[in-house]
């Protein structure tokens, strides 16, 4: 019989992924030592080198790439094939790996996902904070969260949280030195925080509404960043306007760190959804999550 050198690929496979022995070794629950020695023997075996160290980093031989271009399909097949083994049990188990912005990582995921793995302890959560489009599929993702207008048609997509509103926001200091904007179109003489698309590098142009009517306003700054809680820390130290959900802001709101305006202008619109792709049957780990955010999300709900 041959021997398993399975768990050596899926080392060398998370050390390429990773970039990092400390990190793959955190990972696999191992010393970097210990996953060192595995690759110093696995290359051995194979009579190949496949990584290439340095003092700073580790990155892959020309034949380190290409064996890996090679091997992950078929590790990926295997871990289909346990997931599936796992999922004809009743419990939920195995690894759900799910992609989410900031916000709702921050709102959501982050405030529950203690209780979450406590009630399901044979399942681990593996969470990708990723603002952009992403493709589930060839990522590797259970599912996914993202505003329900970002979706594609050919996803299932399970609301959570209900509709949403988007804020325009400045700190009382900023507004000490700025006249308020009574119009979205006056906002072309005040300072803003753009925002840039992660997926297609675009900037975002400001959203708001009237009589249900959506319309563009393109702003100007001194800031253009791509991560919502960088936009938010400008609004905080009054160096401009940002545009931004409600959510992300709502403390700052309430202790009076931030302040609105435009607020006739922006009516609330659809929200996040969880979403996964429709060829795919519910697993078990995948409804643990569904069931769990709609029981907690209705519990906020009737306590507000």
């Amino acid at each position: 019989m041959r021997d398993d050198h399975t768990p050596a690929l899926r080392a060398f496979h998370l050390i390429a992924r990773h970039g990092s022995f400390t990190r793959a070794a955190a990972e696999l629950e191992v010393t970097a030592s210990a996953l060192s020695q595995t690759m110093r023997q696995l290359e051995q075996r194979l009579g190949v080198r496949l990584l290439q160290r340095t003092t700073r980093q580790v990155g892959l031989t020309e034949a380190g790439r290409l064996f890996l271009d090679r091997i992950t399909p078929a590790l990926a097949v295997i871990d289909d094939a346990l997931d599936e083994l796992r999922q004809h049990g009743d419990r939920p188990a195995g690894t759900l790996r799910i992609t989410v912005p900031q916000i709702v990582l921050d709102w959501l995921i982050a405030p529950m996902q203690a209780d979450f793995l406590r009630t399901w302890p044979e399942l681990k959560l593996d969470v990708d904070v990723n603002g952009g489009l992403v493709d589930l599929v060839a990522g590797g993702y259970d599912a996914g969260i993202r505003l329900g207008e970002r979706l594609a048609r050919d996803m299932v997509a399970v609301p959570v949280g209900g509709p949403v509103r988007s804020v325009v926001v400045g700190s009382p200091a900023y507004f000490a030195r700025h006249s308020r904007p009574q119009h979205p179109r006056e906002l072309q003489t005040h300072a803003c925080v753009r925002n840039r698309y992660i997926s297609s590098g675009a900037i975002y142009r400001w959203e708001f509404a009237q009589r249900n009517r959506w319309f563009e306003i393109d702003v100007d700054g001194p800031l253009i960043v791509n991560d919502p809680s960088l936009a938010i820390r400008a609004a905080l130290d009054g160096l401009a306007l940002t545009h931004t959900l409600e959510p992300a802001v709502r403390e700052h709101l309430a202790n009076g760190r931030l302040e609105t305006v435009l607020d006739t202008w922006l009516p609330p619109y659809d929200g996040f959804y969880l979403y996964y792709p429709s060829r795919f049957q519910v697993p078990p780990k995948l409804r643990a999550l569904i069931d769990f955010l709609r029981e907690r999300l209705a519990h906020a709900a009737g306590t507000a």
